[in-house]
């Protein structure tokens, strides 16, 4: 199935779509300069490209060419005919977007499920990348957390009568203090079905994927110690995935990255932005040698 076919009225059509390794389309956007220094955004379980809509507008700003794309399963991007969502096939997915570059490098973003894709993509040498920022993301992560995301992503297979349903359903999985999610992020969380009530955007195929944490963790661990760039990890600090201690456990597996609290901020969801972590993804990015801002943009973007 192709969700571009099923999505909700006024809401955008991609700009880009790629093509996997395995005929999968990837519905994808981007902004900025061509030229700029590439920085490919990959978003977590459940979310869209949307999610870090307005971090690559702040990229873009400051010099980057950023690049949005919804995961296989999700939001307007091909379900897997053949339902595979093996972490295998993400990576594929990624090394396919990454490949349209013409060689540039390009720096890696990814919050929850994005993050273990870009993660597995370095370090296993599928993807070439000047710099990894893993939000909300390690290789040791809280089981319990792990699988209310999943039975909160598997429940209302039936379908939602209304909007006002779908924001009950997300402030029901939401710690508290609830957050409110606005139309856009509601309807951009849902698909038209056939039967004329809202799904959920991603294939429930996916939902239903199995997944093995324990050997997650060590395929995971195996590839932060193969980390020899410059990688950021970003935590909610309220983040039920990653506690704290999963942190210090990436840290000592990665030594040389750098780590940043984010206060008032926990594991984003369906209908979430990212943003409140780009301010630091951003700062990152142009503290490094290899991302000074092309020369057009350093007097007003690299203060």
């Amino acid at each position: 199935m192709t969700l571009t076919q099923a999505r909700v009225r006024d809401t955008p059509a991609p700009t880009h779509v790629w093509e996997s390794a395995d005929g999968t389309r990837l519905a994808g956007d981007v902004w900025g300069d061509p030229d700029g220094i590439p920085v490919i955004l990959l978003h977590g379980s459940g979310q869209t490209r949307h999610a870090w809509s307005m971090t690559a507008r702040a990229l873009a700003a400051a010099g980057f060419y950023a690049i949005a794309f919804d995961a296989r399963g999700h939001g307007d991007s091909d379900w897997s005919p053949v339902c595979n969502y093996s972490q295998g096939a993400m990576v594929r997915d990624l090394e396919c977007v990454a490949a349209m570059l013409d060689g540039r490098t390009p720096a890696l973003v990814g919050a929850g499920m994005g993050g273990s894709t870009s993660l597995l993509a370095v370090g296993e040498r599928y993807v070439n990348a000047q710099a990894l920022v893993l939000v909300n993301i390690a290789p040791q992560t809280e089981s319990a957390a792990v699988t209310r995301l999943q039975s909160f992503m598997r429940q209302q297979p039936d379908g939602f009568a209304a909007l006002d349903e779908v924001d009950a359903a997300l402030q029901r999985f939401r710690a508290h203090p609830a957050r409110p999610v606005n139309a856009e992020g509601l309807m951009r969380s849902v698909r038209c079905g056939d039967d004329g009530k809202y799904h959920w955007h991603w294939d429930p195929g996916f939902a239903a994927w199995p997944r093995d944490l324990a050997r997650r963790e060590s395929r995971l661990s195996k590839c932060a110690r193969n980390l020899d760039l410059p990688t950021l990890l970003v935590r909610g600090q309220s983040s039920e995935v990653v506690s704290e201690a999963g942190a210090r456990a990436f840290l000592r597996l990665c030594p040389h990255a750098q780590h940043v609290n984010v206060r008032d901020a926990g594991h984003t969801i369906a209908g979430e932005h990212n943003d409140m972590f780009g301010h630091t993804v951003l700062r990152f990015l142009l503290r490094h040698a290899n991302f000074a801002c092309p020369p057009s943009h350093r007097a007003t973007a690299c203060v």
